[in-house]
């Protein structure tokens, strides 16, 4: 068995970085090889490139104001927002160096070239939260201003309910009990009686309790029937709903008058006592 020679394998060489000797007429150029990626600086032309890179001294990479808020770094040949970032100790890294100088950078972090300007330490940071803060500050005045409207709005909604009237044909469901100052006629009165029916769940509407008024007394509120069955049996029907004292005084609603012939009191009663034998005043079209 033939012996086997021991072949130890160079090591490679740990550095990213190194120089490459590019002959052109004669003249030997020095470039820089890059092995590390991350938004590096490319040069605009191959040519202009080497030539940066021979002429330009390690000084190049100029920062200028170091004694002022705001520090400026000349971009050269081989850097990155990274390495910049890093090399300079910017706070928030080469995400926050690309936010304070995105106007001068460009939609790519990634494409920063030779003797591009950039911005570092606090002056950057403190035009970035004034922009940020005149944002928030706006986004807060838009909302104090939208809280503003709507409780203007549903204060006015709310007094406009207060002192809307009863639409005829309303349901009485529909209607909200308020302090409203009712007129002292037909129709205040059916108003009235409809709020406090909407309080007791009692059914009716406007339409429905004017049509039988009309029918029953002609909307006088003193009205009695001195000649019907009931009145011949000494309990004559009394008032807008012509309604007899039995039954006013079984269907009577608390909160209204004990006197048959007060119009709310007589309209409240005669209508609890339709809701309970026909559904509703507006199921009434003749006697009841």
């Amino acid at each position: 068995m033939p012996a086997m020679a021991n072949h130890r394998r160079s090591k490679r060489s740990s550095l990213t970085r190194g120089v490459i000797a590019v002959t052109t007429g004669g003249v030997a150029l020095a470039l820089p090889v890059i092995g590390a990626t991350g938004a590096f600086a490319a040069p605009a032309q191959p040519a202009a490139a080497e030539k940066a890179a021979v002429s330009a001294p390690v000084s190049g990479k100029t920062i200028s104001g170091k004694n002022s808020e705001t520090a400026t770094y000349s971009v050269i040949l081989g850097d990155s927002l990274a390495k910049i970032a890093r090399d300079h100790s910017v706070s928030g890294g080469w995400q926050q160096l690309y936010k304070d100088n995105r106007k001068v950078v460009g939609g790519n972090p990634d494409l920063i070239h030779p003797g591009l300007k950039l911005t570092l330490g606090s002056a950057a940071n403190k035009a970035a939260g004034t922009e940020n803060k005149a944002a928030d500050t706006s986004a807060s005045e838009a909302s104090d201003s939208a809280v503003r409207t709507e409780s203007a709005d549903r204060a006015d909604r709310s007094e406009r309910a207060g002192n809307e009237v009863v639409a005829q044909g309303t349901p009485v469901a529909a209607v909200e009990a308020a302090p409203v100052a009712y007129t002292n006629d037909l129709d205040g009165w059916i108003k009235e009686s409809l709020a406090v029916m909407a309080q007791h769940g009692i059914p009716g509407t406007y339409e429905g309790i004017h049509r039988n008024i009309m029918r029953e007394s002609s909307g006088n509120p003193l009205a009695i029937n001195n000649w019907d069955i009931n009145a011949i049996n000494g309990v004559p029907s009394k008032g807008l709903l012509q309604v007899i004292d039995p039954t006013f005084q079984a269907y009577h609603v608390p909160g209204t008058s004990m006197d048959s012939y007060d119009p709310v009191a007589n309209i409240t009663a005669a209508c609890n006592y339709a809701a309970d034998r026909y559904g509703s005043i507006d199921n009434v079209f003749g006697a009841y």
